[in-house]
């Protein structure tokens, strides 16, 4: 079979599974399941609640897989639900839940932001600039399959 990934393609996809495996690795460093802490991280991206849809829309993980792990934080006491409307529920942190985030998502958020405090303004912008670009494309490449 032919090799159809540019070595480009073939080296970002490197880093990218490199990234989610050094993720996944301060997770259970700190603790948490993969599924708890994008669940905890987005909350306090948020500030202290978040809506329901807006966790796995912002994360990319299933509806199924956020709706089970918050149910087993809710049974934690980690997290509750809060209606935010007709069909809508906002997932909120307990005071428990704060504690469990100060040390777990904050220090993660905090992480990253000691690395983009170590680059040079223009080479963070330029970093972020050609992941939106590559991110635009590949949604417009999406909706013409």
């Amino acid at each position: 079979m032919a090799t159809y990934t540019s070595n480009e393609m073939k080296r970002y996809n490197y880093l990218v599974g490199e990234m989610n495996a050094v993720y996944h690795d301060i997770s259970l460093h700190l603790g948490l399941s993969d599924s708890a802490m994008i669940i905890l991280y987005t909350i306090c991206d948020n500030g202290d609640r978040c809506l329901l849809q807006e966790i796995s829309r912002r994360s990319g993980v299933s509806k199924q897989t956020i709706n089970s792990a918050i149910r087993k934080l809710e049974e934690e006491g980690i997290v509750y639900l809060k209606s935010a409307g007709a069909k809508n529920k906002n997932v909120c942190l307990t005071d428990e839940g704060k504690q469990l985030a100060k040390h777990t998502a904050i220090r993660l958020i905090e992480m990253e932001n000691d690395i983009f405090a170590s680059w040079e303004k223009d080479d963070i912008e330029k970093y972020l600039e050609l992941t939106e670009r590559f991110l635009t494309s590949l949604k417009e490449k999406n909706r013409s399959l």
